[in-house]
């Protein structure tokens, strides 16, 4: 048995104020009830098997509260991954960031519980079309947003950040560079460099996240107009209208830290709904304002899902790459680092 286990009505603390208007992210004590036994068989298999469960920030409160072991966003929760001693980590989250956690912890098994485990954005791009990218643009680095397949990865030079994409690109030392697949933070990583007077040829593919390619100025002109004093605080893969209208602009972690430590209590949050559910239940006494918008794979993900991964997984669960793709993409991870920290 577990040496503590959750009750409903400390499940209830943690996501009574979370309300978004999805039934799915609207909790009562009842719910609690219902959730709370499913919630303590996962937590006590997890310990017997030796497993940690990864949840990024997207997916369902119930989760992220109920059971993860880290929440973050993909780039912190495979640094997490490293640093566990488990043999198993359950990745909570869509294919890809399972595949990133395995390019970093091979002796490791990861497991993706999702039924709908794809991305809109990192299934726009094959490796086949950055290959054949390659001969169109032989002079240029190849820089891959870390939102891509391992096999992806393979084909570039240098994998990057929402985070870090900016300082990544300026150190990267070549005036040619191909930036895929996300074309808005494509166009946005070549206005930075414009307006810092960095003269380098951008390009940049056509992908795009579908969640935050629905945002337009009209979610700012509406909010700006009935809450003066909120801050919008958006993610680099909007497009450049609400990059350039924006209080903020970071990964989710970034903008969870800008929430937390700014003294403004109201916000309009451009990115997909579960970073609201975490404003919500973290920071009680600040307000949303506005829409948030749901990803259907990063929602995918349930209960009922972790726990049938942990008793028995199916083949789909289980990440597996060959080595020579494994390395290849590990070398553009390394770079990152490389010119992340100059």
């Amino acid at each position: 048995m577990l040496k503590t286990e959750i009750t409903a009505e400390q499940l209830y603390e943690k996501l009574k104020n979370i309300k978004l208007g999805a039934s799915v992210c609207q909790y009562s004590l009842r719910k609690c009830e219902e959730l709370v036994p499913l919630i303590n068989e996962i937590n006590e298999l997890k310990e017997q098997k030796n497993a940690v469960i990864l949840a990024h920030s997207y997916i369902t409160p119930e989760v992220i509260y109920g059971v993860a072991d880290f929440v973050g966003d993909s780039y912190k929760l495979s640094r997490d991954a490293m640093a566990t001693e488990a043999r198993t980590i359950v990745f909570v989250a869509v294919r890809f960031m399972g595949e990133t956690a395995k390019i970093l912890n091979p002796e490791k098994e990861v497991l993706i519980p999702a039924l709908q485990d794809g991305c809109s954005l990192a299934d726009s791009i094959d490796a086949q079309t950055v290959r054949d990218l390659r001969r169109q643009y032989p002079e240029h680095t190849f820089i891959c947003y870390i939102n891509t397949t391992a096999q992806v990865k393979a084909e570039c030079d240098v994998t990057v950040t929402s985070a870090n994409v900016y300082k990544v690109a300026e150190n990267v030392p070549n005036d040619k560079i191909y930036f895929l697949p996300d074309k808005f933070m494509g166009q946005n990583l070549k206005n930075y460099m414009e307006r810092r007077g960095i003269k380098k040829d951008i390009q940049y593919y056509s992908g795009t996240c579908y969640v935050h390619e629905d945002y337009g100025m009209d979610d700012i002109m509406k909010v700006r107009l009935e809450y003066p004093n909120a801050k919008i605080v958006s993610h680099p893969e909007c497009n450049s209208a609400i990059i350039d209208n924006s209080d903020f602009v970071g990964s989710t972690e970034q903008m969870l830290k800008f929430m937390r430590e700014t003294g403004s209590r109201q916000f309009l949050m451009l990115t997909e709904c579960g970073l609201s559910a975490r404003l919500q239940s973290e920071f009680p006494d600040k307000q949303l304002v506005g829409s948030c918008t749901m990803c259907k794979f990063m929602k995918s993900n349930t209960l009922g899902d972790i726990l049938r991964a942990l008793k028995e997984p199916l083949a789909r669960d289980r990440v597996l790459l060959d080595e020579p793709t494994r390395l290849r993409a590990l070398k553009t991870i390394e770079a990152m680092f490389l010119y992340a920290e100059k």
